[in-house]
């Protein structure tokens, strides 16, 4: 069996190579070329843009792939949406569609747009947008660098924005939120009707999942004197209650946590002084609930 997989191309590749990696699946891509290697032999790669990628999922072209919901919304593609990975090319959040117009415009509103010209990539998500605000406007579609063409080109523009660092660079400001989008694992509803694709798609979807819940959590292990265990219970913080294991010396225990890496350098200290030893802290790939 293989199982044409769908890798987006452009702005969301690195991110999504990491977390394939964190998940199990090595993809390795050879120079220019669109079909990239996997350590996992049942795995086709191929590389698409995120925003055509819907498209060839509800065609039969791909199994299954990761795109964001708004290139299905944008597509209207029929498709199965086998989970929602919150990941983005900087960050563990959903980025947004946002309505904006340089920072001296008159506009306030999106009403302030009725008969102007608007410049997107998201040309139907925009329509959508303005019909549902009762507005009419020219949209018309964006090849790329879409901040730079208000107000010379356009009034107004839709545009992605994780930070919004791009947006303040070219002196523009945020008029409006038309739409939060995250990453999804998408399938083909034919492909995911087939009980072993199917296996497969699920088992990729929870390892990735896995590997979403391990980012920015780290494990500790440490050993611990047996009466010092009740307080220190009280002042770790764990994702549920630590391990606790007992060693061959009567006296002692030996606790694992996993917990937020960004408190471990303050959390050493304090168990150090509890009379911990033996401190280990490792990195996680994977926290499957």
């Amino acid at each position: 069996m293989k199982l044409n997989f769908g890798l987006p191309k452009g702005s969301l590749q690195d991110s999504t190579f990491k977390l394939l990696a964190m998940a199990g699946y090595e993809f390795y891509v050879n120079g220019r070329s669109y079909f990239p290697s996997c350590n996992d032999c049942d795995l086709k790669g191929i590389l698409i843009r995120a925003q055509e990628m819907a498209t060839y999922v509800e065609d039969g072209v791909l199994d299954a792939g990761l795109t964001g919901r708004d290139w299905i919304e944008e597509c209207s593609a029929d498709v199965v949406e086998v989970c929602e990975l919150v990941y983005a090319k900087s960050s563990l959040r959903p980025v947004k569609w946002v309505l904006a117009v340089p920072d001296q415009s008159p506009v306030k509103t999106v009403k302030d747009l009725q008969g102007k010209r608007i410049a997107t990539e998201a040309v139907n998500i925009t329509k959508k947008y303005l019909e549902q605000n009762g507005v009419t406007a020219e949209v018309e579609f964006s090849w790329g660098a879409t901040e730079v063409k208000a107000p010379a080109l356009v009034d107004a523009i839709v545009e992605l924005t994780e930070t919004g660092n791009s947006l303040r660079a070219n002196n523009l400001r945020i008029v409006d939120v038309i739409l939060e989008s995250t990453t999804r694992l998408i399938a083909n509803k034919k492909s995911y009707d087939d009980p072993e694709k199917r296996q497969k798609i699920d088992n990729i979807a929870m390892l990735l999942q896995g590997a979403i819940n391990a980012k920015g959590k780290a494990g500790l292990k440490f050993n611990i004197p047996k009466n010092k265990v009740e307080a220190l219970r009280a002042t770790v913080p764990a994702m549920k209650q630590p391990t606790i294991s007992p060693l061959l010396d009567a006296d002692w225990a030996a606790l694992e946590v996993i917990i937020d890496e960004s408190i471990i350098r303050n959390i050493i200290p304090e168990l150090k002084m509890m009379g911990a030893t033996d401190l280990i802290e490792y990195p996680l790939n994977k926290v499957i609930f």
